[in-house]
This record gives structure tokens, sequence and C-alpha cells, in this order.
């Protein structure tokens, strides 16, 4: 199995571009905010620590997200690959991540960084608020909290994994087909 990452800030356009992978690829589109939001719905020993921190826009601690990691690693092992979108999003996180593929032997094959300006980001989670029946989406105050927590915590792991794995950064702005032509160009 080969593990794909698409890393970049909230409201980039990440889970729009793994839907479409994983048509091409035949690859598994593993969402950490869906897992997340299915841990918690079905009330897991995971989904309920989550809860207190994913519902205030934080971070889950690095600990539970490789928990949870190896698991779905487990989970998919069968598969061609898996895409991750929302994972790793700490440097303990890429650790963790190399650390569970290794152990498991399995590769990561590329990392995908979709790079997007914060006035736009802001307008696209303003956009997505008025059709998402999401509660945490409604909330321009967790907007961005979510974006500023990006470039504290995500944006130095994406610097980090460019001295571990292959990453291809490029520009998210466009129509949907335009950045999927970057990525697949990346591929």
């Amino acid at each position: 199995m080969e593990i794909l990452i698409i890393t970049g800030p909230p409201y980039s356009g990440k889970g729009t571009q793994c839907d479409i992978l994983k048509e091409q690829l035949d690859f598994t589109h593993i969402s950490t905010g869906d897992r997340c939001r299915s841990e918690k719905q079905n009330k897991t020993e995971i989904g309920k620590i989550m809860s207190a921190y994913e519902e205030k826009g934080d971070l889950v601690p690095d600990s539970i997200m490789k928990d949870l990691f190896s698991q779905i690693l487990d989970e998919n092992k069968d598969k061609n690959g898996i895409i991750l979108d929302g994972y790793p999003r700490t440097k303990s996180q890429v650790d963790d991540l190399i650390d569970l593929t290794n152990a498991k032997n399995l590769q990561i094959g590329k990392v995908l960084n979709i790079e997007v300006p914060k006035e736009e980001l802001l307008k696209r989670a303003k956009k997505r608020a008025e059709t998402s029946t999401r509660k945490d989406d409604k909330d321009a105050s967790i907007h961005l909290k979510r974006i500023d927590v990006f470039e504290s915590s995500t944006k130095p792991a994406v610097e980090y994994m460019k001295t571990k794995l292959k990453v291809d950064s490029f520009n998210g702005l466009g129509s949907v087909d335009d950045i999927t032509d970057r990525i697949k160009s990346c591929l």
C-alpha cells in the first residue's frame, strides 16, 4: 500500500482534490476530520476524548492521533493506497507517521502541499458555512482559529516534512480543474 499525503490550510480544497484523486488512483481517501467526527458520533473511546478538542477548533493530542492512525493503517492494509487528508499536522505527528509506516512496512509516496492566502481561505470558509451542516463551520471565530492553528502548528510541520519526505508545494488558487492539473503534474 502506498500513502499519499495532502496538506494545506483549512478551506484550501484538500477534500475536493482528495475526492478527485481517489477515483483516478483507486486509493482510499482518509479525511482526518471525517474520521474524527465519526468517532465522536459513534461515541467511541477515542471519539469522546476528541470531542473536547475538536469542537473548540483545537488539535487533538498527538498521542491520540497516533493511536487512531495506527488503527486506520491496519484497517486499510489491503488497499492499493490511501490518501491522508489532515494528518500529520505537527512535527511530532510527522515522526509518529513515519514510525508507524516503517513499523508496518508501508511507504509514504509523496506529500502534496496546497498553498492559499489567508484572505482567500476566509472567503472560502464563509462560503462553505452557507451550505454546511457542520456546527463548527457556522462559527466565524472558529474559521480564523483553524487558520491560525494551521499557521502556528501545521505549517512548521510541513516545513519539517520537507526534510524527511518528498514534498511538492503548489498554488491552490484557481478553478478545481486548474488545481487538479497542478497536482497531476506533481504525481
